[in-house]
């Protein structure tokens, strides 16, 4: 009985020898690595070289080892220099992928010793620049030890092809359940509500003196100049609706295609914008804008934290939570 125990450990132990010996055949060496991504880069042995001081003879002898590993041609040999094959193009972009989230990897243990951590977001600019950053301060208090890096990506994507760790995302619900590979933790609603400059609303009605600024009724808007969102075509049209007012003129006035971009055009009194009011927190706090009618419209869309569907590490479970209690909370961060 012994020996057969024995016996059964020893093949067990051996099969998984066998596995990792193979499985470490199956990786190519980093320094290979390296040199293709340059040479790559560059589509030059020569620019390789000198990049990674190394001699051109020694970058080609990387490469070559790295084909005769893969069975695969990456380059194609010409009287002027090399050009990358297809396989080597799309091989490239990989391991320039995998290379960057090493480096990021690397510069994050190094930077927190093993503790906390950094997060690589994927967001849409408004609600990064408008939103989410102006609070990052509160996060540093909070959690000292965590470090988010922001990069802009308005539309969904595969994470294994970037090296993202989540997304903050606007989008519908649909949209939402159709990104493949994901997990959606609803932030909040984007309620739209009408606002301008003090200037403007104005003029929208004669009233008593120390009421100039409150809001008007949405009747007294649809004779206004309205500023539309290209993205959103119809928003006025459907405002109006909401409020049952008829407004011949709600697909007028002119274009743009960022929330932000409607909020300093609001404030230089252009005209009335739908903007949420928490993507404008500063310009209502200083009264460069006011709200213009008090009758927000639900939008189709909310704001969404999208992770890969495992289960988050630490540090993006740590962000979530965080995030999360400053959705709820809502009210505008605290000036320093």
């Amino acid at each position: 009985m012994y020996g057969i125990l024995v016996e059964a450990s020893f093949n067990g132990w051996w099969i998984l020898y066998k596995f990792l010996f193979i499985m470490r055949r199956n990786i190519p060496s980093t320094q290979a690595l390296a040199c293709f991504e340059v040479a790559a880069r560059h589509e030059s042995y020569t620019r390789a070289a000198q990049e990674l001081s190394l001699t051109q003879s020694a970058v080609s002898r990387q490469i070559q080892a790295l084909e005769e590993f893969l069975g695969v041609a990456l380059f194609r040999r010409t009287r002027h220099g090399v050009v990358l094959t297809p396989a080597g193009a799309h091989y490239g972009r990989q391991v320039a992928r995998w290379l960057q989230g090493l480096e990021r990897d690397t510069l994050d243990v190094m930077a927190h010793q093993g503790e906390g951590g950094t997060l690589t977001l994927a967001a849409v600019p408004t609600f990064a620049t408008r939103w989410l950053i102006p609070r990052l301060p509160q996060l540093a208090q909070a959690h000292p030890d965590i470090v988010v890096h922001i990069d802009t990506q308005t539309r969904p994507f595969l994470f294994a092809d970037t090296t993202f760790d989540a997304a903050l995302y606007a989008g519908t619900p649909e949209q939402v359940s159709n990104w493949p590979g994901v997990q959606a933790q609803l932030l909040m609603h984007e309620d739209v509500v009408p606002v301008c400059s003090p200037r403007l609303l104005e003029s929208a009605a004669h009233r008593g003196r120390g009421r100039a600024h409150q809001p008007v009724a949405a009747e007294a808007l649809a004779e206004l100049p309205l500023l539309q969102q290209s993205t959103r075509p119809y928003g006025w049209r459907q405002w109006f609706d909401a409020m049952e007012v008829e407004a011949p003129h709600a697909l007028d006035g002119p274009r743009y295609e960022l929330f932000s971009m409607l909020a300093v055009a609001a404030t230089h009194g252009m005209g009335v914008a739908l903007i949420p009011p928490l993507l404008i927190e500063a310009e209502l706090a200083s009264g460069e804008l006011v709200v213009a009618c008090n009758r927000p419209l639900r939008g189709e869309r909310a704001y969404y934290l999208i992770s890969p569907a495992q289960a988050q590490p630490p540090v993006l479970a740590t962000f979530a939570r965080w995030l999360q209690h400053m959705a709820e909370v809502g009210s505008p961060p605290v000036a320093g």
